[in-house]
C-alpha cells in the first residue's frame, strides 16, 4: 500500500486527511554566499513557526508537503524540530533548485552521482536529518522560458532515474507550459512517466488550454498561490472548474505557498498563516457549487496520491 513519508514516519491513507501540498517551514532566500541557514537558531524557528502550525491544525489541516530543496537553504532538522514540537507530519524533499542557485557541488557531480544521492535521501534519510524525503523537487529558471540549462537538465534526468527506482514524484517549480513539455520529454526519455510529475506554480501560465493539455499528458496540475498573489479567488475557481469539466479533477492540487522562517531576515521575517485555503477558499468553492466529495478529493485524496509511494 502507498505511504506518505513524513517527519513522523510513513503514513497510510487512513492516517491523514487534509494535506496542503506546497507550504514552506524553513527557506533561505537570502544571498547564497551568506549561508544564513547554516547558523539558524532552531529554538527560534519553533517559536516562530510552531504557532502557525497549531492554527493550521485547528483549521483541519493534518499534514503539509514542504518543498524546499538544496539551493535555498534546506534544513530538514529545522522542519523536524517544528514537527516534533507540534506533533504534526511534514513531508520533505530531496532535489536541487534552479539557476543561479544550484550549489557548486551539484554542478560538479555527474548524473550518476546525483541519482545515487537522491535515491539515498528517498530511501534512507536526508543528509542533515533522519527523515526520508517523500519526493524530488527540481526547478527551472524563471527568466528563461525556452530551454533548460545543462545543469538543470542533468538534475532532471537524475530525478527521473531516482523516481523510476523509488516511485517518488518529481515536483517542479516551472512557470511556463512550454518548459513543462520539455521537462516531460526529458523525464520520459530517462525512463520515467508524466503521471509522477507535479507542475508546481501552474497558475503562472495564463493559457488554461495548456493546463488541460499537460494534465491530459498525465501530469499533476498544482495551483499553489491561492490567497497569496494578485489573482482573486474567482480566477482559481475558474481554473478548477475548467479541469473538473474536462474530467481531470483527480490530477489537481491546491495550496498556498505560505509560511515560512527565512533565516536571512530578522527573527525569520513575516510568516504567513497556512489557513487561507481552509478559512477562505474552500468556502468559495462551496459557494461556486463544488460538492463536498470533490473538495475531499482535491484536498485529501489527490495530495496523498501525488506524493505517496
Amino acid at each position: 500500500m502507498p505511504e506518505l513519508h513524513t517527519t513522523l514516519g510513513a503514513l497510510d491513507r487512513e492516517a491523514i486527511d487534509l494535506i496542503l501540498p506546497h507550504e514552506h517551514v524553513f527557506t533561505d532566500l537570502g544571498p547564497m554566499e551568506e549561508r544564513a541557514h547554516e547558523t539558524a537558531d532552531l529554538e527560534e524557528v519553533v517559536e516562530v513557526v510552531g504557532p502557525e502550525i497549531e492554527r493550521a491544525k485547528e483549521a483541519g489541516v493534518t499534514g503539509i508537503v514542504e518543498p524546499t530543496p538544496r539551493g535555498v537553504g534546506r534544513r530538514v532538522d529545522a522542519v523536524e524540530a517544528v514537527s516534533e514540537a507540534t506533533d504534526f507530519p511534514i513531508a520533505v524533499a530531496t532535489g536541487i533548485y534552479q539557476e543561479p542557485r544550484i550549489p557548486e557541488w551539484a554542478r560538479e557531480a555527474g548524473e550518476d552521482e546525483l541519482t545515487e544521492w537522491m535515491i539515498e535521501e528517498l530511501t534512507e534519510g536526508v543528509e542533515e536529518a533522519e527523515t526520508q524525503a517523500a519526493f524530488i523537487k527540481v526547478s527551472t529558471d524563471d527568466d528563461d522560458p525556452e530551454a533548460l540549462s545543462d545543469d538543470e537538465e542533468t538534475i532532471l534526468r537524475a530525478a527521473a532515474r531516482a523516481g523510476a527506482e523509488t516511485g517518488a514524484a518529481i515536483g517542479s517549480h516551472t512557470l511556463y507550459a512550454d518548459m513543462v513539455e520539455t521537462q516531460l520529454d526529458v523525464i520520459e526519455d530517462a525512463g520515467y512517466t508524466a503521471d509522477r510529475f507535479v507542475w508546481i506554480h501552474a497558475q503562472a501560465e495564463d493559457d488554461l488550454d495548456r493546463h488541460v493539455e499537460i494534465a491530459e499528458r498525465g501530469a499533476w496540475i498544482e495551483y499553489d498561490w491561492i490567497g497569496g498573489d494578485d489573482q482573486p479567488d474567482a480566477a482559481y475557481v475558474e481554473r478548477i472548474e475548467r479541469l473538473l469539466a474536462a474530467d481531470l479533477g483527480d490530477q489537481l492540487l491546491l495550496s498556498q505557498d505560505r509560511g515560512w522562517y527565512d533565516p536571512s531576515e530578522p527573527r525569520g521575517g513575516e510568516v504567513k498563516p497556512y489557513t487561507y485555503l481552509t478559512d477562505e477558499f474552500l468556502p468559495a468553492l462551496r459557494e461556486a457549487g463544488i460538492d463536498e466529495a470533490t473538495i475531499r478529493q482535491l484536498t485529501e485524496d489527490n495530495p496523498f496520491d501525488a506524493f505517496a509511494r
